[in-house]
């Protein structure tokens, strides 16, 4: 599939004489080449429509950077919302700009600027920011989901369980985690050797694409992506699971009418950004698994989606709804405008 697209892919664009050979089919037997560069192809059968996708996605990245930055802002400045549920939002806040400024300004650049070359040590670089921010980001949601199940459950020991130094180790085992094992990948990856196409099909640096245009043997590579990811994203989304069923629980039971809906709103809201991560997230890992017969560009537009989508709503799920944040931002325009 992946040399049909990139045949596809040539015969459809004629490239500059700095790229040309590049797209050239290389036989399998000729000796092995370390490339310097990767071509990135976008989303396959929707060139056509790649400046009109640009715009959406350019959207949610303005909303996800300011408000991202927003919440740094106001939480750094106002030390009384130095508590566990801020101090871990902007730990997401911050995952969340990396995520995207890795992503998205250079898709960007390949959809409205036709720009598909990207150099191969960037391209290690993007693809390292992507995979070790995004199981920080799913660590992040869990250590969310604990600071709700402590408010909730047990709201006066809520700030001494939850103590900075205690938010701080929590914060540095999810870094510490996301970074030993992803780092790993670009590493393998260059190690690699390769003497097919250059081509990636996708609009980022994804590291099973890349693995595939190796001409050797990488089932062990294949393997240790695939359990790396199944066992970070499985644990962390059970142990989610299983600490928002006892929230629920305890909401169920809150004397106050009022107290259950207001619990249940904030914490419905919270779910529903954690199942667009996870469900995106889980679609494209079990594609690249199982899904051989699912179209490219399905595949890789919802593999943009957890990407994309988490870093736009999370300032708004977790920021604008909250009241303490969303009284913080309107008292400081009020002053500006006055």
């Amino acid at each position: 599939m992946v040399m049909t697209l990139a045949e596809h892919f040539c015969l459809r664009r004629t490239l500059s004489q700095k790229t040309e050979g590049i797209c050239t089919m290389e036989p399998a037997n000729k000796s092995e080449i370390s490339p310097n560069s990767f071509l990135l192809m976008g989303i396959p059968g929707l060139e056509h429509l790649h400046v009109w996708i640009g715009i959406p996605f350019c959207s949610m990245y303005v909303v996800a950077v300011v408000g991202n930055v927003t919440i740094l802002a106001v939480v750094r400045a106002e030390r009384s919302l130095h508590e566990p549920m801020f101090l871990f939002l902007c730990m997401l806040s911050v995952t969340d700009l990396v995520l995207s400024m890795s992503t998205l300004p250079r898709m960007l650049c390949l959809f409205w600027l036709g720009a598909h070359h990207i150099a191969f040590d960037a391209c290690l670089a993007q693809m390292f920011f992507i995979h070790s921010f995004t199981a920080m980001e799913s660590g992040f949601f869990l250590a969310m989901a604990i600071d709700r199940y402590v408010a909730i459950c047990d709201p006066l020991h809520h700030t001494t369980v939850l103590t900075h130094s205690r938010i701080a180790k929590m914060g540095a085992a999810v870094l510490v985690r996301g970074v030993a094992f992803f780092s790993p990948h670009p590493i393998l990856l260059k190690q690699l050797h390769y003497c097919r196409t250059r081509i990636i099909a996708h609009t980022y640096c994804e590291f099973m694409a890349g693995v595939k245009l190796a001409c050797v043997d990488i089932g062990a590579t294949k393997r240790y992506s695939f359990s790396v990811a199944f066992v970070i994203g499985s644990c962390d989304c059970l142990f989610i699971a299983f600490f928002y069923a006892l929230i629920l629980r305890a909401v169920f039971h809150l004397p106050s009418r009022e107290a259950r809906l207001k619990a249940l709103g904030t914490c419905g809201s919270h779910v529903c950004v954690i199942l667009v991560f996870y469900s995106t997230a889980g679609f494209t890992f079990l594609t690249h698994r199982f899904g051989h017969n699912v179209a490219p560009q399905v595949h890789i537009f919802i593999a943009n989606m957890y990407l994309v989508v988490p870093p736009f709503l999370n300032p708004i799920v977790y920021g604008i709804k909250t009241k303490k944040i969303r009284k913080h931002v309107l008292s400081s325009l009020r002053v500006k405008l006055s």
